[in-house]
């Protein structure tokens, strides 16, 4: 069999355990290219060749796990964050895309010069990992309440070079951090307890429940950064923060009362607001 043929098997086999056509296509070229090491070029220029030795079985095992809705990033071992590869574990979550919106705003607001940033629940230090690597003069404090968590953020640290400047704190929140930041970011816990039911396969058999629910309405860790938040801002600093699908108003609210000025509401690509962007 060609590696074409294979391919085009753990295709069908991902749409018999119900997933959609072109996301079993995407899956099985993933899962492909990653037990042969090879990009994309190599395997469009060689996927009429026969299979190398050993790829059959270690395609198959690749597959197999998938079909029991096993993560790809979680297979792969990485997930692709702001142009990085980021390793991930069943101890963190894995990147999304909206996330980015946080870099991409904290890039904008970011004063020239040194300045102190912390991101509280860091997770594979993503957020943490990304902004020390654009912002060279910055210094990083990432927290998380999960070791297994801060060992992939700081093994992610040392990938991208940037150790040094990156400290990893184990803490509720940001309970044993005692600085005034000049930009706080958190991709807190806010999906509702009674939303779990919902959720697709991949994330609630493989994601921390931890790093997921934040109580029966999702707000519980959001109002709890909201409160805490004051203590670490620096005068003119700004804190941002995700939060999920239909929040974005009870957001608002919590952040008034907490004496937040709602600066910005960012949208993801499907004009769904979720990141707002707070000062005092």
């Amino acid at each position: 069999m060609t590696l074409s043929d294979h391919i085009a098997a753990g295709r069908r086999r991902l749409v018999s355990a119900g997933f959609a056509a072109d996301a079993a296509a995407l899956d099985a070229d993933v899962l492909a290219r990653h037990v042969l090491g090879w990009d994309k070029a190599r395997l469009l220029a060689d996927s009429r060749d026969p299979a190398p030795d050993g790829f059959a079985s270690q395609f198959d095992r690749a597959i197999a796990r998938r079909a029991q809705r096993e993560p790809v990033a979680l297979i792969v071992g990485v997930r692709e964050f702001w142009g990085r590869d980021f390793a991930v574990t069943r101890a963190t979550l894995v990147p999304r895309p909206e996330t980015e919106l946080i870099v991409e705003e904290a890039l904008r607001l970011l004063p020239a010069g040194p300045v102190t940033i912390v991101d509280i629940g860091t997770g594979t230090g993503c957020l943490a990992v990304t902004l020390a690597a654009e912002c060279s003069s910055a210094r990083v404090i990432a927290t998380d309440i999960s070791h297994g968590a801060l060992l992939v953020a700081a093994a992610n640290a040392r990938t991208h070079g940037v150790d040094g400047r990156v400290q990893f704190v184990e803490t509720d929140l940001a309970d044993a951090v005692a600085i005034r930041a000049d930009l706080i970011v958190s991709n807190p816990p806010y999906v509702p307890d009674t939303s779990a039911p919902a959720l697709p396969p991949d994330v609630l058999h493989y994601e921390p429940a931890s790093a997921l629910f934040a109580g029966r309405g999702g707000l519980e860790v959001i109002e709890r950064l909201l409160s805490r938040g004051p203590d670490l801002l620096a005068p003119g600093g700004a804190f941002i923060i995700e939060f999920g699908y239909g929040q974005d108003e009870s957001v608002r609210d919590a952040a008034t009362r907490e004496g937040w000025v709602v600066q910005r509401m960012i949208h993801d690509l499907q004009d769904i607001p979720r990141t707002v962007v707070l000062r005092r």
